[in-house]
């Protein structure tokens, strides 16, 4: 309750959560993505190769992921298709950009597991307060949303191990 009135607080109304639900959820699952998949990468030329590969894959699973958060949380009232354009930019930028620096700033071993530990955090909270308001399972939501993002993320982590033994130099 606690966190519905924080949000509340900040945003007018908790439903409100709807007009950035997709961009955090795509940034979210796409940089993780990025992430665990770039780590493998060494080769200026392996991590461009690896870079399309990983948005091919994680890209596709995660705007599907987005835009399934995005529907759970639409109410039946008016949307504005510019102001939640915006504000879709916006969170993407915001969150895309936070996980940047984070691996700018901190050594990369202990950013992945940051980047790792905060985007499943910033997930699960966006889950727990959409089945809040929609008076389903929060668990269940969470596990559901948090269990395809470690998915996308394992698999880039694994098609970025392929990558580096294919090119080996």
């Amino acid at each position: 309750m606690v966190i519905k009135k924080i949000l509340a607080k900040l945003t007018g109304e908790v439903n409100d959560v709807s007009n950035f639900s997709f961009g955090a959820t795509s940034a979210i699952t796409t940089s993780l993505a990025v992430i665990s998949g770039m780590d493998e990468l060494s080769s200026p030329k392996m991590t461009i190769i690896g870079a399309l590969l990983v948005i091919a894959v994680a890209d596709n699973i995660s705007d599907s992921l987005g835009i399934h958060v995005y529907r759970e949380s639409e109410t039946n009232g008016k949307h504005n298709s510019k102001f939640n354009a915006i504000t879709n930019f916006i969170t993407r930028l915001t969150i895309t950009l936070l996980f940047a620096l984070i691996i700018l700033i901190v050594p990369l071993k202990y950013a992945i597991i940051l980047s790792v530990i905060l985007g499943l955090t910033v997930l699960s909270v966006l889950s727990y307060l959409i089945a809040a308001y929609k008076k389903t399972n929060p668990y269940t939501a969470i596990l559901h949303h948090v269990g395809v993002a470690v998915i996308v993320m394992a698999t880039s982590h694994f098609i970025g191990q392929a990558i580096a033994g294919v090119f080996k130099i």
